[in-house]
Formats: C-alpha cells, sequence, structure tokens
C-alpha cells in the first residue's frame, strides 16, 4: 500500500512535466501557426495556399510522395524479405546500410548527388547524351527524398517477419502453393499493418524533407519548389501570412497522417498480442 502512495505525486508530477513540455514544445507553436495564417481573415488565407506557385509546390509535393512511398514500399518488401528469410555472405553489411540515410545529414545527401549527377561528375555526359536531368530538376528530388526516407517501410516489417518465422510459409510450398500465392495468403496478413504503418511515416518525413531537397532542387519557383522550400521562399520574402497559411497546410496533412498512425499502430500492436 505505501508502494502505491508513494507512486501517486509521482506520477502526476511527471504528467504535469509531460503535458507542459508537449504544450510548449508542440501545441503553442502549432497553435501559433493556425492563428498567424488566419489573422488577416479566411479571404487571404483561401487567397496564399490557392496562389498558383503554392500549388503548384503541393502538386510537387505530392507527386515526390507518392513516387518515393512507391519505391521504398517495393524496396522494404524485398529488402525485408531477403533480409529475414536468406542467409548469405554480406548480409549484416546491407542491414547497416539500409540504416545509414538515418545517420547522415540531409544537406550531406545534396551534397552527394550533386556531386555525383551534377556537371563535375564523370556520368554527366551519359546523362546529357540521353537527354536525362537530375541536378535542379524534379527527378534529383525524387531521388533524395527517396534516400532519406529509405529505411522506414523496411524496419518496419523486418521486426515482424522474424518474429512470424517461416513455419507457416515452408508448409504453404509444401502443399505446393507458388511464392506468389505464399507471400498474397501467408505473409501479407502478418505484415499489412507493419506496412502501413512504415508507409505512413515514410509519407511524413517526404512531405516535410528540406535539407536535402533544397540543395539539389535549385529553387526554381514554380519548377523545383516543394512545400518547405516554398515556405522558406515566402517567409525569406516576408511574406508571413503566406509562409504561415502554406505551413498550416502542412501541419493539416501532418495530423492526418499522426491520425492514421495511431490507427496503423493500434492494430499492429493488437495483431502482435
Amino acid at each position: 500500500m505505501k508502494a502505491k502512495k508513494s507512486e501517486g505525486p509521482v506520477k502526476w508530477i511527471l504528467i504535469a512535466i509531460s503535458a507542459i513540455f508537449l504544450f510548449v514544445m508542440l501545441i503553442l507553436p502549432l497553435i501559433y501557426v493556425i492563428a498567424t495564417a488566419l489573422q488577416e481573415g479566411i479571404t487571404v488565407f483561401t487567397k496564399a495556399v490557392t496562389d498558383k506557385y503554392a500549388r503548384k509546390a503541393m502538386n510537387l509535393t505530392i507527386e515526390v510522395t507518392i513516387i518515393t512511398v512507391i519505391a521504398n514500399t517495393l524496396f522494404g518488401i524485398f529488402a525485408a524479405w531477403c533480409l529475414t528469410r536468406f542467409s548469405f555472405k554480406g548480409k549484416k553489411r546491407i542491414s547497416a546500410l539500409i540504416d545509414l540515410p538515418v545517420t547522415v545529414s540531409p544537406i550531406v545527401v545534396g551534397l552527394m548527388y550533386v556531386l555525383t549527377y551534377g556537371r563535375q561528375s564523370v556520368i554527366s555526359p551519359v546523362l546529357k547524351s540521353l537527354g536525362i536531368k537530375i541536378i535542379f530538376a524534379v527527378p534529383g528530388i525524387v531521388l533524395a527524398t527517396i534516400f532519406v526516407t529509405l529505411p522506414f517501410v523496411a524496419r518496419e516489417i523486418i521486426p515482424v517477419l522474424n518474429a512470424k518465422g517461416t513455419a507457416e510459409e515452408e508448409a504453404a510450398a509444401l502443399m505446393g502453393a507458388s511464392g506468389f500465392r505464399i507471400f498474397k495468403d501467408v505473409t501479407f496478413p502478418h505484415i499489412k499493418w507493419a506496412l502501413l504503418y512504415g508507409v505512413v511515416l515514410c509519407s511524413a518525413r517526404a512531405m516535410g524533407e528540406f535539407g536535402a531537397v533544397s540543395v539539389i532542387s535549385g529553387h526554381l519557383r514554380g519548377k523545383t519548389n516543394t512545400m518547405p522550400l516554398y515556405i522558406e521562399l515566402l517567409y525569406q520574402g516576408y511574406d508571413f501570412t503566406g509562409a504561415f497559411a502554406a505551413s498550416s497546410v502542412l501541419v493539416v496533412m501532418a495530423i492526418l497522417i499522426l491520425i492514421l498512425r495511431g490507427i496503423f499502430e493500434k492494430n499492429l500492436i493488437k495483431e502482435e498480442d
């Protein structure tokens, strides 16, 4: 009984500290963004978020996010299957390389791609002869975003596949099921929530990427400006209402992604239990 009484004050103190920290660090800034975006009225807000360049930035952000999620979803499934179902030399190195984007600064990632595909690189003449432009173009933005979001899907699926083992898949194979049917009917049901959770994390990271995209995009207004770059452009131009209006759009998208994340996380926990 004494232990329970001693836990009471400590519990509420920790809750209060956590609540204050979250309010100061997260909730208050979000409220300020929304309030500043609407301070000149809904008409000004609507005009800012429906501006031609704002729409182009949003469309580009969505386009890059979709391509990135598709690429990393396919890679994540293949990599997770490879690392959990096969034994081969260099397996640990591949696993470590998947985590590399987490440890590399996004600015460095952008510089890496500039050095690799820029005019001074050895493959630049080949790209030019093929009519492929990567630096200061959408393909470069896509490549950089794929790099920084590479681990999210794979790292959510790998633990689930390790935990489930191979017994069910081996049984299905012995019964004559094809590889695709084994994945569709046996493996996928186990990893679907982890996969969706990884997709949500990948989407959130892709939409908010700034560092790598800033270096490789060239900041061409209406062409290579994603939403984070467009917001910076407005802020640097002292268009605070426009900047915060555009920011509020990303905030709303982030909240929606957070809701989806909560749903998928809840289902993932239930499945593990």
